[in-house]
């Protein structure tokens, strides 16, 4: 597949805004969404630190079907514009869809989360495994420890199971995990005979 809005190791914001525009509005109009969007570029869309690009912001009367399960809808929505333009893997951290600043809060949300267990891991000196996330929020973690010089920051797991654990940075590695089939299941444990 070739992809598209990359000359070398440039990639053409402005090329892809221009592109991305008419097929946004298209299908939110298909899709009988009362929204409206507006692209930014450059450092407009960059305005929360998320290093974008590009970005893509839908307000209007709809918008929480955007944001219902966790901005389902609207991941959704980023994942088909950006296949159906063909863009190149390498600029997907840099194109950033948000409605009703769901992206902005939960940006705050990680690097809150990530402090706690920084804190933690310094209080107890012990690894702290974080949920499951997306390699979009793991950056957003492994960035807003990256000065922090009393703990350090790994992914660990595969696809959709991978996570980031932050550990004490005089630990050589946090032990591995078992995987979840080797550990005992939890709640009570079985009854012994009668």
């Amino acid at each position: 597949m070739a992809f598209r809005y990359f000359t070398g190791e440039k990639f053409e914001a402005e090329a892809f805004a221009a592109d991305l525009a008419p097929l946004v509005r298209s299908v939110l109009e298909h899709a009988r969404l009362n929204l409206r969007c507006e692209i930014l570029t450059g450092e407009a869309a960059d305005r929360d630190g998320s290093g974008a690009a590009v970005a893509v912001l839908v307000d209007g009367p709809d918008v929480e079907l955007l944001l219902e399960h966790n901005a389902e809808l609207l991941l959704a929505l980023e994942h088909l514009l950006l296949r159906c333009l063909r863009v190149d893997p390498r600029a997907h951290e840099l194109v950033r869809f948000d409605a009703g600043d769901y992206r902005g809060t939960r940006l705050a949300e990680l690097r809150l989360s990530a402090q706690v267990a920084a804190q933690r891991v310094r209080e107890l000196h012990q690894p702290f495994r974080m949920s499951a996330m997306s390699a979009r929020e793991r950056r957003v973690v492994h960035l807003a420890l990256a000065g922090e010089k009393d703990v350090r920051t790994v992914s660990e797991g595969e696809g959709e199971q991978r996570r980031v654990v932050i550990f004490p940075a005089d630990m050589a590695a946090p032990p591995a995990q078992p995987p979840a089939s080797a550990r005992p299941p939890r709640g009570r444990p079985p009854r012994r005979g009668r």
